[in-house]
């Protein structure tokens, strides 16, 4: 079924370094994935993300109106990051220059901004420079970045999947806009595998696709729209016949280290039921299947974190930061050597006393806010560092704790109209009795 990939004509226009914004051209298509074929030309192919790039979003209404900041896309792998940036080039008709950090430099970054400039000045147009995986450049590449994006010879946008407020320079961030793009949601990933099987950069439609079979292919992009296109790719490529359907899906998954399916919500789901139940020999039996089959051990290690406040708790608060230092060895030491710390962080986890008090009170808590979303704060907790505040009474009869013997004192903390709640053990608002 290879001829099912085969480059097809179409009108769209070169996108590289120093092109027009906007999408490739069939001779650009020809042998690119699948993926990379059907990047989105427009916001109506843009699916998910409502909240970033609805028609009503900030940044849709800064690109009505012809201005464009320098920006940072933060998110994890497959979201969008390079096509939302692609998107925007072509909403503001502006040119594309496209780095990588991985391989590139200061003489990349000069030449890139000098060639900006001289648009600018040439031209009067606007050029977009794209740096993927920009959390990779040091500091002074990160540095040199500066007078172009200051001058507004280029406009920045950086593709990270590191926390810029870790990774970046504060003088750079501070320049640009930041934008967090979650993971994909089933709805989106839905909408872009259809799009995949009729449009004609894709499949056109040549491949009847069964209901059950893209329901498969969502599951298995597990919030990475791009995974999701490989799998569709990898099963299209390997069918005899014009059918696809769930066991052809199966079938392909099974070549894969490990399938972002079923797999993976089954065995993540074994692991924090091990940990929860107190069984360190299954929860290393799970965490070590997972890591042989290639899950990412970041995502372990952020559901090791989840589990040390959700099931460990305040039975043993230490355990927290025992977790995310397994997180930054990961991050900052690597694979294979983090695993002693993910090792550690599990069996640490298991066999700790448990306690779910902290998603109790989250719950009970909640429950309290949206009954009462408006209560007043109580006079004498409100700020009175102001002359205004003090001119209104605010703070007055506080009765500050550390004056008092043992560093406590019997007062109300909560507004009136909620006074007396408090969350029993089983995590249910009850009525202090007496009421202070």
């Amino acid at each position: 079924m290879s001829q099912l990939f085969d480059p097809v004509t179409g009108g769209q226009a070169d996108h590289g370094r120093g092109g027009d914004g906007g999408g490739q051209s069939p001779r650009t298509l020809a042998g690119q994935p699948l993926a990379a074929r059907m990047r989105p030309t427009t916001f109506d192919q843009f699916f998910g993300h409502e909240a970033v790039v609805g028609p009503e979003a900030p940044l849709r209404r800064m690109l009505a109106s012809g201005h464009l900041t320098s920006l940072v896309l933060h998110g994890p792998p497959g979201v969008g990051k390079t096509s939302l940036a692609r998107v925007i080039s072509r909403e503001v008709d502006a040119a594309w220059t496209e780095l990588s950090a991985v391989t590139s430099g200061v003489k990349d970054l000069r030449a890139a901004m000098e060639e900006g400039k001289a648009r600018q000045a040439t031209v009067g147009r606007r050029t977009i420079l794209f740096v993927d995986e920009i959390h990779r450049f040091n500091k002074a590449q990160q540095d040199a970045l500066l007078p172009g994006v200051e001058a507004g010879w280029v406009t920045l946008i950086g593709a990270t999947t590191e926390n810029p407020y870790f990774e970046l320079n504060a003088p750079l961030l501070s320049r640009c806009r930041l934008i967090h793009l979650t993971a994909v949601d089933d709805a989106a990933i839905r909408a872009v595998v259809d799009r995949a099987v009729d449009d004609a950069h894709g499949l056109g439609g040549r491949v009847e696709v069964t209901s059950d079979a893209r329901e498969l292919i969502v599951r298995g992009g597990s919030g990475d729209a791009r995974s999701a296109l490989n799998l569709l790719e990898l099963a299209v490529t390997a069918l005899d016949g014009d059918v696809l359907d769930a066991e052809d899906v199966l079938d392909a998954a099974a070549h894969l280290r490990y399938s972002r399916g079923d797999e993976h919500y089954d065995q993540i789901s074994a692991f924090i039921k091990s940990v929860r139940g107190s069984d360190p020999d299954a929860a290393m039996y799970w965490l070590m299947r997972m890591l042989a089959s290639g899950e990412d051990p970041l995502f372990l290690a952020r559901r090791m974190v989840i589990l040390a406040s959700e099931d460990v708790g305040v039975a043993d608060s230490r355990l927290l930061p025992v977790a995310m230092a397994a997180y930054q060895a990961v991050e900052r030491v690597g694979m294979p050597e983090a695993e002693f710390a993910l090792s550690h962080a599990t069996i640490a986890l298991a066999t700790a006393p448990k306690s779910n008090a902290v998603t109790r009170a989250m719950g009970a808590a909640r429950s309290l806010v949206e009954s009462h979303p408006n209560a007043p704060v109580p006079i004498h907790l409100r700020d009175a560092h102001s002359s205004a505040g003090k001119a209104m009474g605010h703070g007055e009869g506080y009765d500050y704790p550390h004056a008092q013997p043992g560093n406590w004192v019997e007062q109300d903390y909560l507004p009136d109209d909620v006074r007396g709640v408090v969350f029993d053990p089983e995590g249910h608002l009850n009525v202090r009795w007496p009421p202070r």
